[in-house]
């Protein structure tokens, strides 16, 4: 989230698109209805069901899954056409007024430089023209044919109501009053706020859902300001911190790069990484991405991390292939290519797709550990329960240990929650039985493991030999030594650059923050944007300080907020040039002739003047991008494209199947069904009632929400002859699962470029163990297909047909 839960009261407009708030965040919600209630703003839910979330909204309008992007570049282009643009804002803080080298384009649904062949696009075109200096040029005017401003408006111009109407089957109507009270947020003084989960990520093209709605609320002048922003609703603990401390396979801590096998040296590492200014004076803070670097290796290796030797660079993995991802690592199971998988607080077998390829690769290990306080489905994968787990016992030879684990109650230590802020919490009950911390779990097994490379060697054990792990007891270490190691400290004393006699943080002590790292091996810093998290004013998540002066959402003394205590991201972007608030109303940050004053902790330096640097200072053009260059793998604009499996073909060109770039392994291609098998789209959701997979073990939610369903309108009801309540089967190339039908007004037939769409909902919470009657779930039915940019997988739109069927057959003793 770019601002913070607590700042949706501040807006006058709520879009959910490719989310359900109310009913997977109801807790987070509540400031929607705070907004609602004491600001009159509007909620507009954009959904293929008219969810809990649309049936509180002031609009609704309906939308085929997976064609989001085409619905708000439609967005776009009304706003453009009807001059609904923040121009101050757009002018200054964009980089609409860029040049763009002539050889890049865009036709037949394709950006220039695509390789059939390689699945993939050469990007060279996608970039500035550069001046003699190394500096983009610049139209101010916007009249350049090759501005990037220019260039979007052609783009989209595509985009009319019509082609919003046959690609997403919302009704010209209905669409153009979503555009309209959308378009009204170019106002300086009305703002709309973007709430989506993964309904938009989890797509072959998710990262492009993100990008459409960022530039809409770009050109609205959205970002950076009290009542705004992009707001990616992430779900449950701790999947914020999962991803803020590197547990992505081509990650690092703080969204550093894993290096790459053409990286074989630290300075190689670093000659990609240098982040140069590409306007005069801009800050491009990732210029201090060794400083970063640097301070983690010394975090993981202490003493053995030296100058030397590129602060340990070589202990390091360099990947082979662009990441290890959840995806690669069961293609490569089913390989035999895997020998041993240790799942923490991970139930695959029910959340990654197409369920029957997972289980097969589980079925290949030699060994499989599980670390979880209760049973998953994953670690009775081996057991046969029927036609809900048709397995072969005794063919699978996979040796599985369960590790049971403490749950979140019996656990001390901090979550980050959707807006950045670490919060810190403490157990509430003792675990019961043999169950132990995950950091107990880890510590034995990798001391253990150390102990056998000391006695056996091994071909390079010197990572593991020479990892930092100076705890005080070794085999625990404890939640608060974790996070101070986290935050970083000064392995010697820090010196003021301009003052050297002046030691700004002696040898030992906690740094401040992330601004007093170095690069020379004189700071240690377990991951760089919590840096502030725990320093020598104590521990700051556990800070619980609700004073709001002028009540505007920020909280400052309420727990700690990546990076540096901030709530709302690119909030100087919240002034004018001048450094003026757009809204005085709603000020958030304003220019006082010689620093940056306000409610929350400034995105910029606090004495940088408003006309000289811009906004946006992790972009090395100081502001934000309408056109991302070579960055996104699948384009600099986003761009309509049908999901691998679709009812319609891609009207902008019928040849391409889902994103022509999309991370597909050759052995599912043969898995991809057509709208002739399988005429009906199909989507997972979340039900309130149910957390993932785990409360289902508990009886009370296991009777609220008690039985596996499928969800149909009346019209495919009618057709296919089943009655609510009934047993349905519902199958797609592979797998099927059994259901009882709800048959619903909240799910209706679309017209989509001329044939009727009928959406099937399935959602994701049962299983065959627990509490909860048992029953499959769509990852039986998904395909094996990952997002272009990160490889999330995607769960949200495909093919299945329906038949009324019988209940399925228990298990087997």
């Amino acid at each position: 989230m770019t601002n913070a839960w607590t700042d949706i009261k501040n807006t006058d407009l709520v879009v959910v698109m490719g989310g359900n708030a109310a009913e997977a965040h109801p807790c987070g919600f509540k400031w929607v209805t705070e907004a609602k209630a004491h600001r009159g703003a509007k909620l507009i839910v954009v959904d293929p069901r008219y969810t809990r979330t649309a049936s509180v909204s002031d609009f609704y309008a309906p939308i085929r899954q997976g064609t989001d992007i085409a619905f708000l570049l439609g967005v776009i282009n009304y706003c453009i056409q009807n001059n609904k643009v923040q121009w101050d804002y757009t002018k200054a803080f964009t980089n609409a007024s860029y040049i763009i080298q002539d050889g890049f384009g865009y036709s037949d649904g394709l950006f220039t430089g695509y390789d059939e062949e390689k699945r993939d696009y050469d990007r060279s075109s996608w970039d500035y023209v550069m001046d003699e200096d190394g500096f983009a040029r610049t139209d101010p005017t916007l009249t350049h044919p090759r501005c990037v401003w220019n260039l979007l408006k052609d783009h989209v111009s595509a985009y009319t109501p019509e082609m919003v109407e046959r690609i997403c089957g919302t009704p010209k109507a209905k669409f153009l009053k979503v555009a309209e009270v959308i378009s009204e947020c170019s106002s300086p003084t009305k703002t709309m706020t973007s709430m989506y989960a993964l309904g938009w990520t989890q797509h072959s093209h998710g990262a492009q859902n993100i990008r459409a709605m960022a530039m809409l609320q770009l050109i609205l002048g959205n970002i950076g300001v009290r009542g705004g922003g992009m707001n990616a609703l992430r779900g449950h603990s701790n999947i914020q911190g999962l991803t803020d401390l590197g547990l992505m396979s081509h990650l690092l801590t703080g969204y550093l790069n894993m290096p790459t096998e053409k990286e074989p040296d630290f300075e190689t590492y670093m000659k990609s990484r240098q982040f140069r200014p590409l306007r005069p004076g801009q800050t491009s803070y990732w210029q201090n991405y060794r400083k970063f670097m640097v301070s983690f290796q010394k975090a993981m290796w202490g003493d053995a991390a030296t100058a030397e030797n590129g602060w340990g660079y070589h202990y390091l993995p360099k990947l082979d292939v662009p990441a290890y991802d959840v995806l690669r690592m069961f293609e490569l199971m089913n390989h035999g290519r895997v020998n041993g998988y240790i799942c923490q607080g991970f139930n695959p077998v029910l959340a990654f797709p197409n369920r029957g390829k997972v289980v097969a690769g589980l079925s290949k290990l030699k060994f499989l550990i599980t670390m979880d306080p209760l049973e998953t489905e994953t670690a009775r994968f081996w057991e046969n329960h029927g036609e809900f787990n048709d397995v072969d016992t005794a063919s699978i030879q996979t040796e599985v240990i369960q590790l049971p684990t403490r749950c979140f109650a019996e656990d001390e230590g901090s979550l980050t929650n959707s807006g950045r802020w670490l919060q810190w919490f403490w157990p509430a009950a003792t675990p019961p039985g043999e169950a132990r911390s995950d950091i107990w779990i880890m510590s034995q097994i990798f001391l253990r493991m150390r102990e056998m490379y000391r006695r056996e060697g091994g071909a390079f054990p010197d990572p593991l030999l020479n990892l930092s792990w100076d705890y005080h007891d070794p085999n625990d270490p404890e939640p608060e030594e974790l996070a101070k190691e986290i935050n970083g400290r000064a392995l010697r004393d820090l010196t003021d650059p301009n003052d050297p006699s002046r030691v700004l943080v002696p040898a030992g002590k906690q740094v401040l923050n992330f601004t007093q790292l170095r690069d020379d091996g004189s700071t240690m810093c377990g991951c760089w944007i919590y840096s502030g998290n725990f320093n020598e004013a104590g521990n700051n998540m556990a800070r619980r300080d609700n004073h709001d002066p002028d009540n505007t959402g920020a909280y400052l003394g309420w727990t700690f907020a990546w990076p540096l205590n901030r709530r709302t991201l690119y909030n100087r972007a919240s002034a004018d040039l001048n450094g003026k608030p757009w809204d005085p109303s709603r000020k958030l940050m304003e220019w006082d002739g010689t620093k940056w004053t306000g409610y929350d902790v400034p995105d910029i330096a606090p004495n940088a003047k408003p006309q000289d640097v811009m906004p946006f200072i992790m972009n090395q053009e100081g502001v934000s991008r309408l056109f991302s260059r070579g960055m996104m793998r699948d384009g600099p604009f986003p761009a309509h494209m049908e999901p691998f499996e679709s009812p319609v073909q891609n009207v902008f060109n019928r040849k391409m199947r889902g994103n022509p770039v999309a991370r597909i392994f050759e052995s599912d291609v043969s898995q991809f069904g057509t709208s002739d098998e399988f005429p009906y789209a199909a989507t997972s959701y979340r039900l309130t009632e149910h957390f993932h997979y785990w409360t289902k073990h508990n009886r009370v939610n296991a009777s609220l929400q008690p039985e596996f369903f499928v969800e149909l309108s009346e019209e495919l009801a009618a057709e296919k002859g089943i009655q609510p309540g009934s047993w349905v089967r519902v199958w797609s190339k592979r797998g099927s699962v059994k259901a009882k039908a709800m048959v619903t007004k909240r799910i209706r037939p679309m017209m989509c470029d001329g044939k009727t769409v009928h959406v099937i909902g399935i959602p994701l919470h049962w299983g065959f163990v627990g509490a909860a009657k048992k029953g499959f779930g769509p990852n039986s039915l998904t395909p094996f297909v990952g997002e272009a940019n990160i490889e999330t997988p995607g769960y949200k739109a495909f093919l299945v047909n329906i038949e009324p069927s019988t209940a399925p057959g228990g298990a087997v003793a």
